[in-house]
């Protein structure tokens, strides 16, 4: 039998926005299996949203860098929040995002890329053994127009073009470039904020859309719904969750757009810019997302070290 943890219980609350109890009993119906919890509180109509964003996180920064027609992302990662603020590996992370831009988005070739008189491989080999901490260059993307721009956005900023999240949304259009650069900030924002899975609903993958309608069917099947009924409100819940998920049909999150879905923000912006404008792909890295990170027991590290069994209880003691 599956041991259901404190900590286990914690991330599917904070995911879902459920009950500790409810999780607690998802979890051992589930035999611990976190998206199958997710599903059954959903289907018993206790979870807040299907997904949240991943809060376990790796520290480190994205990089994101521009250049007219083509952008990229990279994410660098560190082994604590300590050296993310450190000038030396900002600038490695500034200089790999760069190299990405000249060289496309392989890792291999990024690493063999020369700067100067090393390559990347050996700068990121440097900086370690000067930092003292292992640093791995994680995943990079890159996107292109043959007409049109690339605009990027990065979210909790600690320089120029590095934070903890990052952004690059490619507009296709022979428009006005400096109404383009405007409206792409805006979508890059968006995206930093809405999060979507995909440009639209044929872009989704087919086993995210099949659970999904599964789980509306079983709900409403649990609450006595006839079955020809059950197949209408799913066909609607659908079309409410493209809404959430799919950039074109997600609401707009400026305020100037009075929450119109991002294809009429698309359409209307074509009087300025003076051409019709396509957003042909985008990019969102959020930092350590989809890494484990192992939780640390600080008292029973210490105990270790000092050759003594870790205290019962609460590390901490009292006289």
């Amino acid at each position: 039998m599956t041991t259901i943890t404190a900590a286990m219980v914690k991330d599917l609350r904070e995911t879902t926005g459920a009950g500790m109890m409810d999780c607690k009993q998802a979890l051992t119906e589930n035999s611990g299996e976190m998206q199958a919890a997710i599903d059954w509180l959903r289907k018993k109509g206790l979870s807040k949203a299907a997904k949240k964003a991943g809060r376990v996180a790796a520290e480190g920064l994205i990089g994101a860098v521009t250049s007219g027609r083509k952008g990229v992302v990279v994410e660098v990662n560190s082994e604590t929040d300590f050296v993310a603020r450190n000038g030396q590996f900002q600038g490695l992370v500034k200089m790999i995002a760069q190299v990405a831009l000249d060289v496309g988005a392989d890792l291999e070739k990024i690493l063999a890329a020369k700067v100067g008189a090393v390559t990347v491989a050996t700068a990121i080999a440097d900086a370690i053994a000067t930092i003292g901490e292992n640093m791995t260059l994680r995943r990079a993307a890159l996107l292109e127009v043959s007409k049109g721009i690339v605009s990027s956005y990065v979210h909790n900023a600690v320089i120029e073009g590095a934070g903890k999240m990052g952004v690059i949304v490619a507009l296709e259009s022979t428009g006005k470039t400096d109404e383009l650069a405007v409206l792409g900030k805006q979508l890059a924002m968006h995206v930093a904020a809405a999060n979507p899975q995909a440009l639209d609903p044929s872009g989704l993958d087919p086993a995210v859309v099949k659970r999904e309608k599964d789980v509306l069917a079983d709900k409403y099947r649990q609450q006595g719904k006839p079955e020809n009924v059950i197949e209408k409100i799913v066909e609607s819940g659908l079309k409410t969750f493209y809404k959430e998920v799919c950039l074109l049909e997600q609401a707009s999150v400026h305020g100037e757009h009075n929450g119109k879905a991002i294809s009429q923000v698309l359409k209307e912006a074509e009087g300025k810019i003076g051409a019709p404008v396509k957003i042909t792909g985008f990019v969102r890295y959020a930092l350590g997302e989809g890494i484990d990170r192992q939780e640390t027991d600080f008292a029973a590290e210490v105990a270790a070290a000092s050759g003594q069994k870790k205290p019962p209880g609460d590390a901490a003691t009292t006289s």
